[in-house]
């Protein structure tokens, strides 16, 4: 069985300069969506990326103003780079204005590199709370950006229409030929981290058996590999895709390459820097692969620079890895060097082998065969004097991501660590290696 491949992401980023309420605008956009979401602990940088549902329509959405560093000093220029970047990766721009404040020199440089991007731009001016302000929002025309949507991002009025137009710039959908059923492997990690390297290693010695496909009208490219036995696609991250003229060490840069790489892709291969070890930025893309749902491929890049590359060295790795990505650590790390080639292979039989993982259907019969004498020796602790039975269980079909239904009588009390316990027992008795799993108590 094939994993089923959602569509395309699309990427709506809100740039502007600070204090014109871009946080706001983004906490109310990503709160319409409905999905289940999880709010782990650890999730440092939650604010400037999540997801948004509108009639129908997913999109991401980005906040830029979130990476802006040392918000005390002056920062022009990092804005005017995160703007530049915004215009490359995103499919639409909102660019908010306030209303209170008119057009100040920062506005009018950030829509001069909007008016060059011809991106779908938006100009949005926000924090019009009455009538009286709407008339003021008229100088904007002077952006030459077009009509400026009024909108309270505060209290949430005018963001309706603003979500309607969002859906109507949005690139529309185009089919790739023949390549559906081939699962997308993604690289992605911080910039540096040999990435390009360890792509061009997959794919460079032997240029022949590389088809570029184009995707969508977003031209996101999927290199085909297909030899050794192994049909996949690698899904463009930033060692696929051109280099960009934004400097490499912006760290929103590589978050926002990842994103849409992420969002494509079936299997994720996070790349680490074993003379670095784990940092704040492979967290931020760890929880972008967590909050998508995706699986994961742990790889400690660049092993050979290594003093020490003894077993306890490892595992002291592994355990570091694994402490720092809970409560999700059951995917394969592997110790490798783009450079020198050393165990690359072994990477694409782990993406394999967790791609597998993920289409893995467990039959009704043999689930409770297995699961419903555990359950009725360590049943959930009852509450308030109320026992709660466990009576079936079964896999739901046709998910992208292997999700499990308990029915009980008592739903609403069987409590987290009651879910993790059962995950853990199917983790131990199937091969669910590399893969989220998802784990729902319904009324019987």
């Amino acid at each position: 069985m094939q994993a089923n491949i959602g569509s395309m992401s699309n990427l709506v980023a809100i740039v502007g300069r600070p204090n014109v309420g871009k946080s706001t605008l983004f906490n109310r956009l990503t709160q319409t969506r409905h999905a289940i979401v999880s709010d782990e602990a650890g999730t440092t940088r939650d604010r400037q990326y999540g997801k948004c549902e509108w009639t129908g329509h997913e999109f991401s959405v980005v906040d830029t103003g979130g990476w802006v560093v040392n918000s005390d000093d002056i920062f022009e220029e990092e804005i005017r780079k995160q703007v530049t970047l915004a215009t490359e990766e995103a499919d639409v721009i909102l660019f908010l204005v306030d209303v209170n404040n008119g057009i100040t020199d920062l506005d009018a440089e950030v829509a001069g590199i909007l008016r060059r991007s011809k991106k779908p731009v938006i100009l949005v001016a926000n924090k019009t709370d009455n009538n009286d302000q709407q008339y003021l929002a008229a100088e904007f025309y002077g952006l030459g950006l077009g009509e400026p949507y009024c909108i309270s991002a505060a209290t949430g009025s005018g963001t309706g229409d603003l979500l309607d137009l969002v859906v109507e710039r949005l690139p529309k959908e185009i089919a790739e030929e023949g390549t559906d059923q081939l699962p997308r492997f993604a690289v992605v990690g911080r910039p540096n981290v040999g990435k390009s390297s360890l792509v061009n290693a997959f794919i460079g010695e032997d240029r022949n058996i590389v088809t570029d496909i184009a995707g969508t009208t977003r031209d996101s490219i999927y290199t085909r590999f297909n030899k050794f036995g192994l049909d996949f696609l690698l899904v463009d991250t930033a060692g696929i895709r051109r280099k960009n003229k934004v400097s490499e060490d912006l760290e929103f840069y590589s978050v926002m390459r990842s994103i849409r790489a992420i969002e494509n892709s079936d299997v994720c291969i996070l790349m680490i820097d074993a003379t670095r070890g784990i940092e704040g930025q492979d967290m931020n893309i760890f929880q972008i692969i967590q909050k998508n749902q995706k699986s994961l491929v742990v790889v400690v890049n660049k092993w050979d620079l290594m003093p020490d590359k003894d077993q306890r060295v490892m595992d002291t790795f592994i355990d570091a890895i694994r402490e720092r990505l809970a409560p999700f650590d059951d995917f394969p790390i592997i110790f490798a060097s783009a450079m020198t080639k050393q165990r690359i292979f072994r990477i694409l039989e782990a993406a394999k082998q967790v791609y597998e993982a993920r289409c893995r259907r467990v039959s009704t019969a043999k689930l409770n065969e297995e699961m419903l004498p555990l359950i009725e020796a360590f049943p959930p602790p009852s509450i308030k004097g109320k026992y709660i039975k466990i009576k079936y269980c079964m896999q739901v079909p046709e998910t992208h991501v292997p999700t499990f239904v308990f029915y009980a009588n008592l739903p609403q009390y069987v409590r987290e660590p009651y879910r993790r316990f059962l995950e853990n027992k199917i983790r131990e008795r199937w091969d669910f290696c590399g893969c989220p799993i998802n784990i729902f108590i319904r009324q019987k």
